[in-house]
């Protein structure tokens, strides 16, 4: 089965590869990309949802495209971020799974988006989690990004460990401080770097390690939901709430520094959400985080660049978090060199109707024994949750790929 999967990743290569990309603008725009950690589909107010108000990150789709079909090319945290920061299938590489120990990282031999921009005049920064790679050579400095302040992995949200402030020391260290709380304090740090880079171009990576386990919440936040009698539900919201709150002061430091027309704003998430540990909504989709279902690998994602991208637009084709590098170097006026070999492409000539065909002719997932081809509306997946016999669904159709539906479970 990998082999079959080898070959048709290989052979769509072509088709994936993205195209010469022309400047948007003449001013390079800033670039933020928000990434929560395990929110599921169903989550967030601009995907339908109103028990845990969630308005700035909702701001981000209502003033700009909010994805129905948005994908990560990886049901997993690592995996995910590899793909993300270096526009290609993280299985080309190796990096198909989380990992321990001093070889795990994601490959030398891999550019990230903070390595082109950072060629391009940006100022890179990463603040929050980066789980790809542990040792020195992996860290966030010494992959394109000029400064660093986070957890090298997935950490406690009081007392965070493998934790680094490079403004300080390269040296990992854990966080005595009892009011030290990650969200907030990954808002905080934002916002002043973005004080810092008046002048710019640039570049923003956040990566929050909410809403990951171990479910952790400010009081302040807990007494916002005190109606929410189950403790695990009423402690996911306060730590939703508090991105939320995080989310909005960065958003509001770019407005006051009269940057908002001149950013280009992506938020996403890593993957579906992991229902039973966290109580995370993935919507109509069926599966969870660790699945090759539509639960594991659709996730909430949106883009705002306001004067550039419409206002309010909702994008019904599939595109996929590959498509951010390529989208990002296109923004800054930037092109794609063949020999890196993306699998993303250009989203802008997608999002504002130059091009109407669809981004993708085809999408690809593996993870382990499980994996997953989509072509158009078709799906053909093996998870662990329908055991090791391919099932085939039309997502058109049936966006829940319901076991019992008749007609799936053929080979095709």
């Amino acid at each position: 089965m990998r082999s079959l999967f080898r070959l048709l990743l290989l052979s769509a290569a072509p088709l994936l590869v993205a195209a010469p990309v022309q400047a948007q603008t003449k001013k390079p725009p800033n670039i933020l990309i928000i990434l929560c950690d395990d929110v599921g589909y169903g989550e967030f107010g601009f995907q339908g949802r109103k028990d845990v108000p969630t308005p700035h990150i909702d701001s981000i789709a209502r003033n700009g495209v909010r994805f129905t079909q948005g994908y990560v090319s990886g049901p997993y945290c690592s995996p995910t971020r590899a793909g993300l920061l270096t526009g290609r299938y993280q299985t080309r590489y190796g990096h198909e799974f989380n990992g321990q120990g001093p070889k795990f990282g994601l490959p030398l031999t891999e550019r990230t988006i903070a390595d082109v921009l950072r060629r391009l005049g940006y100022t890179t920064c990463a603040v929050g989690k980066w789980h790809l790679g542990f040792e020195k050579q992996f860290h966030p400095t010494q992959r394109g990004f000029d400064e660093f302040y986070g957890t090298l992995a997935n950490t406690p949200f009081f007392h965070p460990t493998k934790f680094i402030d490079t403004r300080l020391s390269p040296e990992v260290r854990e966080v005595a401080d009892p009011k030290f709380y990650t969200t907030e304090a990954y808002g905080a740090r934002a916002v002043d770097w973005l004080e810092r880079q008046r002048k710019g171009p640039w570049f923003l990576y956040l990566p929050f390690n909410a809403q990951h386990a171990p479910l952790q919440a400010p009081a302040k936040y807990l007494e916002r939901f005190a109606g929410i009698q189950d403790e695990k539900r009423r402690t996911f919201a306060a730590m939703m709430s508090a991105m939320d709150d995080a989310v909005g002061l960065v958003l509001a430091k770019i407005r006051q520094l009269g940057q908002e027309e001149d950013t280009l704003i992506i938020f996403l998430s890593d993957n579906g959400g992991p229902t039973q540990q966290t109580s995370s909504h993935n919507g109509p989709l069926r599966g969870f985080k660790a699945t090759t279902l539509e639960g594991g690998v659709r996730v909430p994602f949106c883009m705002q660049w306001k004067g550039k991208l419409p206002a309010g637009k909702v994008y019904e084709h599939p595109i996929i978090q590959l498509d951010v590098l390529p989208t990002c170097l296109a923004a800054a006026g930037g092109k794609v060199d063949p020999a890196w070999k993306l699998d993303g492409v250009n989203l802008l000539p997608y999002l504002t109707d130059a091009v109407k065909d669809r981004p993708h002719d085809a999408l690809y997932w593996r993870f382990g024994e499980q994996w997953a081809v989509r072509k158009g509306d078709w799906k053909l997946v093996v998870s662990r949750i329908d055991g090791p016999q391919p099932r085939l669904f039309n997502l058109a159709s049936d966006i829940g790929e319901a076991p019992d539906r008749p007609g799936t479970g053929a080979r095709p």
